[in-house]
């Protein structure tokens, strides 16, 4: 039963991990100025200049730094926790200033990205949730 445990570990930490690194990647260096819509919609919305580009570097460093403790067998459970409180995070957002799960393609845009960007958060915040309690951490005795 450990073993499956383990397995399944390193299976959901590669996944995560390799996930946040691309997300932190469009976050941190978008290709073109327009491409990055969640950052400057949540400054427009919320009323708060701050997210953007401020807010936009810290989570993207977030991102980068629960990748690595997610990757580390020792911290992995930290990881998750931390994965997890940046899915919930980017669902409070949803909720409180996007009150859709669309976001526009580029800004100014009219056609959206059906809901992808919601539903890989909350597989994500899936993923993170899963691995939290099926790491099996280190051996006793």
């Amino acid at each position: 039963m450990r073993g499956m445990r383990l397995m399944g570990s390193w299976v959901l930490a590669l996944f995560l991990a390799i996930m946040l690194i691309l997300i932190a990647d469009q976050t941190l260096f978008p290709a073109t100025a327009g491409k990055n819509v969640v950052f400057p919609l949540l400054a427009q919305k919320s009323g708060i200049p701050l997210w953007e580009p401020t807010g936009r570097f810290v989570v993207g460093l977030v991102d980068v730094l629960a990748a690595l403790l997610v990757f580390v067998p020792f911290t992995r459970r930290l990881g998750g926790m931390l994965s997890a409180a940046l899915c919930l995070g980017a669902l409070v957002a949803y909720l409180l200033w996007f009150h859709d799960t669309s976001l526009p393609v580029e800004i100014g845009a009219t056609d959206t990205d059906g809901g992808m960007l919601f539903d890989l958060t909350l597989a994500l915040l899936g993923a993170s949730v899963l691995l939290v309690f099926i790491h099996p951490g280190r051996r006793k005795g």
